[in-house]
């Protein structure tokens, strides 16, 4: 019998998760990173709505009716190449036979470009009001829809509210004197229910039948059949009749068959073809009903999508990861009364590679973005243009060619010019007017601010001089002068929208700057009461401070999210000065360090920037995860491991490099895949073999899961089990995760992904063993003590275990394994195939469980699939910090304090706006995602390691006998002594503390995605 090491204090689960200091650390990091992830949308993406402008329009409309036809997910190329399908046996050259017709010989044709988000509600109300609605306030609208959700029966109410009226915005629809509307429910809805009573009158299908597994040609063929029908009831009804022949009239024709089948098979397929040649089809009927009931040619058709397509049949993003941005590219082709015919191309020519194969290098190419086509609308039937349109006419430009032929030839052209002059000139003083009114120190926009001590409002001599050359006839200078102005007030409007930029990027960076500091603080320096006469002016200084800023932004009327986010710097700044300023940063400075130490922690410090760098190339560069791999398998154990540790553990070494270089075939796999059956039942087969394999010191834990939900791993008591034992019950529960959601080697991914983790843990426990301390250090203080079992060390010298209370030590080595850790978070994302977009992940394997389409549902499930590789990376990680005998929440401190520099990188890095290039918003789509997927990425893992923890510390005294006793050492108590009997070892068990119900976290969170109908509702 040996006795143990006594504790003066026993320390119970609860009271290290609520009075350890680390994890008040550990959680002010999380809120913080979480909190900061609205800066980019308060930096770089504010709503240019704005109310109480005056409204413009010209004095004459070029056509009667207008015709706008949206074919949803349709992509410029597919419709317009020759040859387009040619990977389709039997495909035509031409696959819009009509469509083409019209560009060669009647109509204008060109390319609009969409922006960020490329999704149907953005792309329709920048096509229809002008606006471009940016991700807060899709964002924004989503959230407050769902906070409206009092049950979760209403969760369909709130999913119908975001796509109504998120924001206040007026469209062309509104201006129109009546508006007929026939399509999909998602989209109708938001333009009729914001718009003048009784103006806009809409026909659409029910959601249930926007099945994937049905042919998605039969929505478009109800959307003509309806507008057939409703000139049939004229014919009967003279009030329609008289309606219907009146001025100013739109016809909003939304076919939504192609997205739906580019969804479901992909846009290089027979089925999205065949959708193209039907809308041709319905394009060419439509024209002969209108030309049939009218009879005659005032009628004006406008041809367009809302987003394009990738190849994987997603859309969303730019698809940055590529060079094809074909989700931004949309086909643009106008028509019919008031529109110009084709015109030879111009030198140099309008063409570029895109369009070369397209056969119509002959006929001019017209750029445009996709708000302009508002302003084309609004000139073509002669109504106010919508006041928030930011879009310009193609035509306001004199040196290019437009798409009008009006009635009034230059004249009318340089009058359309000035109005567009106009709105965006009014939009412009309303925002003016209002940063001025609220700024402290306003400094206006320099292109105006020369003028502004000679007029009262900005712009209005520019637009004298352009009513006098109208007035003179000198048609082609005034459209060039309000080309001119026009660029400078978007430039101004841009200038307003991120007037704030610069103070939010400042805050940011004093932020994480301190946030950093004060971890390093937190780390290094004791937790011992500063001196109250250094701390004191310190508290008082960012007292101040803060007060300043929050009375500054009162006075400017700021958003709320001001006064959070400057609260976070001040406070971090507060606690670095007031602790290490003084004594606590001379006695660290005491101690002393030679030049070899210097020059050693310099070195591995470089390291650790470096590889930070090179998580930040991964994000549009994959192949940096391979090497990534290649060097923690190869290159770190051949340099940095003992020579007796590779001579010892051989086989350990080759296990591990045979992982590493396993998973590291997933990064450079292809993106663009195909449905791969066998790959797929590879994955399966591979996670049965690993189930049912039999180990003497394991319970039979695959009898128990095969004969039980999915789900069992994470519901049934796991404390019988062994840590490795619970580590495989949890693969085994996510696993059905990657051959339900399966495209093609997810499987195999989630085999090697976890299997490397397992490794990890063992190399860490291993290399610990041979570079940590072996003796124990006596506690100065309790927040970063920790109980270890060790071996020997006894009083009388025995063998046998004792309990010891010891101190841990921070080591530059922590940092190391807190880096390691930030990788495999990003692998777990990226080394799936998959680029930094949500949108970029397969659809096709949600649709066999989600047939009728929900954005909401299939967004959850996509989620799901994303996180679950988290699932394993929380359970490893969890079982290395007790293998190494970390503090609970070290490792996830360290890793958050070194996060910081990624994040800040990738914010600052944030394009906010492009400059007229489908490309520059490529890297708006590009920038945001890769701040966007990095920050929730991290969140995610921080959070579901943390909560784990946090469960596993209260579990043990909330419900102690549904949990395992041979997961943690005996608690001793004053003069208490261990047995051998008591501290033997159960046989193939490892004695690691708080493991056992750490796994508990996963509970609620298996169960809250059963109660929302991820599992439930489709399986």
């Amino acid at each position: 019998m040996i006795k143990g090491v006594s504790l003066r204090r026993t320390l119970t689960p609860r009271a290290m998760a609520s009075s350890n200091p680390a994890w008040r650390l550990l959680l002010t990091g999380l809120v913080f990173h979480l909190i900061f992830i609205g800066t980019v949308f308060d930096c770089y993406f504010t709503s240019t709505v704005v109310h109480g402008m005056q409204q413009h329009s010209l004095p004459e409309a070029q056509a009667k009716r207008l015709v706008l036809i949206v074919a949803d997910g349709l992509r410029a190329d597919l419709l317009l190449a020759k040859s387009g399908f040619s990977m389709i046996p039997g495909a035509p050259e031409v696959v819009a036979p009509h469509l083409r017709s019209i560009v060669e010989t009647r109509g204008a044709f060109g390319i609009s470009h969409t922006r960020l988000p490329t999704e149907s509600r953005p792309g329709h109300v920048a096509l229809i009001s002008g606006v471009y609605e940016d991700v807060s306030t899709v964002t924004k609208a989503c959230l407050n829809a769902v906070a409206r959700t009092t049950d979760t029966t209403d969760l369909r109410q709130s999913e119908q509210g975001w796509k109504t009226n998120p924001v206040d915005f007026d469209s062309v629809f509104n201006q129109s004197s009546a508006t007929y509307a026939f399509g999909s429910p998602d989209i109708l809805p938001m333009f009729a229910l914001g718009a003048t009573p009784d103006k806009v009158e809409m026909w659409h299908y029910g959601e249930h039948e926007q099945d994937y597994t049905k042919d998605a040609t039969g929505l478009d063929t109800w959307v003509f059949e309806n507008l057939r029908t409703l000139f049939r009831n004229a014919t009967t009804d003279t009030l329609l009749n008289a309606r219907l022949r009146g001025e100013k009239t739109v016809f909003f024709l939304h076919l939504l068959g192609i997205d739906t089948t580019g969804h479901s098979h992909r846009p290089h397929s027979k089925e999205y073809m065949a959708n193209i040649q039907l809308v041709d089809d319905i394009v060419k009927q439509s024209e002969g009903l209108f030309r049939e009931f009218y009879a005659d040619d005032e009628t004006a058709f406008v041809f367009t999508a809302d987003h394009g397509m990738s190849r994987i049949g997603n859309h969303g993003d730019g698809d940055a990861y590529h060079s094809d941005p074909d989700n931004t590219r949309t086909p643009l082709i106008a028509w019919g009364k008031g529109i110009r015919g084709p015109l030879p191309d111009t030198f140099p020519s309008s063409h570029d590679a895109y369009s070369e194969s397209w056969g119509l290098s002959h006929i001019v190419r017209r750029e445009v973005e996709q708000a302009d086509v508002a302003a084309l609308m609004s000139s073509l039937i002669g109504i106010n243009w919508p006041v928030n349109s930011v879009g310009v006419l193609p035509d306001a430009d004199p040196t290019r060619p437009g798409y009008l032929l009006p009635r009034g030839g230059e004249r009318t052209l340089a009058e359309a010019a000035l109005v567009n002059a106009k709105v965006l000139l009014q939009h412009y003083r309303i925002k003016h007017e209002d940063q001025k009114r609220r700024s402290l120190f306003y400094k206006q926009y320099p292109r105006f601010a020369s003028a502004e001590d000679t007029e009262d409002v900005p712009g209005d001599t520019e637009l004298a001089v352009i009513e006098r050359l109208i007035l003179h006839g000198d048609y082609s200078q005034a459209r060039l002068r309000a080309r001119r102005v026009i660029e400078a007030t978007l430039e101004g409007l841009h200038y307003l929208q991120t007037y704030d930029c610069r103070l939010i990027q400042s805050i940011v960076i004093a932020a994480h700057m301190g946030w950093m500091a004060f971890g390093a603080v937190s780390v290094l320096l004791p937790a011992s009461p500063a001196s109250s006469a250094v701390a004191f002016p310190v508290h008082v200084a960012a007292t101040a401070v803060l007060v300043a800023f929050w009375a500054a932004f009162a006075t400017q009327r700021s958003p709320w999210s001001y006064y959070l986010y400057v609260t976070f710097p001040c406070y971090f700044w507060d606690q670095v000065l007031s602790r290490a300023t003084g004594l606590p940063l001379l006695r660290l400075a005491r101690r002393g360090l030679s030049s070899s130490h210097i020059a050693g922690h310099a070195l591995r410090g470089g390291v650790v920037f470096v590889a930070l760098q090179s998580i930040v190339a991964g994000y549009t560069h994959r192949f940096i995860w391979s090497a990534w791999l290649l060097a923690v398998g190869m290159i770190w154990p051949l340099f940095s491991w003992p020579r007796e540790m590779l001579t010892a553990h051989w086989r350990l070494s080759l296990a591990w490099a045979g992982a590493c270089l396993g998973t590291a075939i997933f990064p450079l796999l292809n993106v663009y895949r195909e449905q791969n059956l066998i790959a797929i039942a590879a994955g399966g087969v591979a996670m049965f073999a690993i189930g049912v394999r039999r180990n003497d010191s394991e319970p039979s834990y695959f009898g128990s899961v095969c004969h039980r939900p999915t789900a069992t791993p994470f519901i049934a008591p796991l404390g019988r089990y062994s840590p490795y034992g619970r580590t495989l019950l949890l693969f085994l529960g996510v696993g059905p995760c990657f051959i339900w959601l399966a495209i093609s080697s997810e499987g195999l991914f989630h085999v090697a992904y976890s299997l490397t983790l397992c490794l990890w843990v063992e190399v860490e426990t291993v290399l610990g063993a041979y570079t940590r301390p072996t003796r124990a250090l006596s506690s100065l203080h309790s927040s970063t003590g920790t109980t270890r079992v060790e071996r020997g060390g006894s009083k009388d010298g025995g063998g046998g275990l004792s309990i010891v209370r010891v101190e841990y030590q921070a080591r530059l080595e922590d940092l190391r394994i807190a880096t390691f850790w930030l990788f495999f978070v990003q692998l777990g994302f990226f080394g799936n195939g998959n680029v930094a977009s949500i949108s970029s992940f397969y659809l096709e394997p949600i649709y066999r469980l989600v047939a009728v389409c929900n954005p909401f549902l299939v967004a959850r499930l996509l989620v799901f699939k994303m996180v679950a590789p988290y699932v394993m990376l929380g359970a490893t990680s969890s079982l290395l910090t007790a293998r190494l005998g970390l503090p609970p929440a070290r490792l996830l401190f360290l890793a958050l304090l070194l996060a910081s520099v990624t994040t800040l990188m990738f914010f600052l890095d944030v394009r906010d706006a492009g400059v007229g290039s489908s490309e520059s918003w490529l890297d708006v789509s590009r920038t945001l995602n890769a701040f966007y997927v990095s920050a929730v990425l991290l969140g995610w893992a921080v959070g579901v390691w943390a909560v784990g923890e946090l469960v596993a510390a209260v579990g043990a005294t909330v419900c102690p006998r549904s949990l395992p006793v041979f997961d943690r050492p005996p608690r001793p108590t004053e003069n208490s002594t261990l047995t051998d009997s008591d501290s033997e070892e159960r046989p193939g068990t490892r004695r690691t503390p708080n493991w056992g119900w750490a796994v508990a976290a996963y509970v609620p969170w298996i169960r809250t995605a059963r109660t929302t109908g991820l599992l439930a509702d489709h399986t």
